[in-house]
């Protein structure tokens, strides 16, 4: 799949690189065996996970207590999610800031409305649409991980996203998942 890059800032001299595993759109209401296998082979490599909304039960993020978490509700989550999550939030991950949102209304325009809401951020995350974008809009990247729950248009399959974080700034990929949903 495409793979773009921001490099608006860049770090000092080292070559290192750090994967942010991103997901969105999970419609769980408790960790299944089919979601745990996934995500262990999906953000294995990953030090830090962003979850873009709709997870719908907050025990979803408990398969991720080895690995710092960044999330947010969607307009789709269970009461327990609204209250312990916010709606949106920036995270600043080695130097880098990044705008976290799940979306809301009609996909034609979405990305207009996350700009709106950070205007002066290096990367947007978002979910909602359940279609998996990677793109670089001027300076700023625009990652939309799909739908991991395999419910994307059509029977797709689950997409989810790897954001890596090195010295040239910030690059992501986009992934589909080995098998369906549950």
């Amino acid at each position: 799949m495409t793979a773009y890059q921001s490099t608006r800032k860049t770090r000092g001299a080292s070559s290192t690189v750090t994967q942010i595993g991103i997901l969105s759109d999970t419609h769980l209401s408790s960790p299944s065996p089919w979601f745990i296998s996934q995500v262990g082979q999906a953000f294995s490599d990953c030090s830090t996970i962003l979850h873009a909304g709709d997870l719908t039960d907050i025990s979803i993020l408990e398969v991720f207590r080895d690995k710092e978490v960044h999330a947010v509700h969607g307009n789709m989550c269970e009461r327990s999610s609204f209250q312990a999550l916010p709606g949106n939030k920036i995270i600043e991950i080695e130097g880098f800031t990044i705008g976290l949102c799940h979306g809301a209304g009609a996909r034609h325009n979405i990305e207009e409305r996350m700009w709106d809401l950070f205007p002066t951020v290096d990367c947007i995350v978002y979910g909602h649409t359940h279609f998996a974008v990677n793109h670089k809009l001027a300076n700023t990247l625009f990652i939309n991980p799909g739908s991991f729950a395999a419910t994307g248009r059509y029977g797709a399959p689950g997409t989810y996203a790897i954001l890596h974080v090195s010295d040239e700034g910030l690059r992501a990929s986009l992934h589909q998942l080995g098998e369906t949903g549950p």
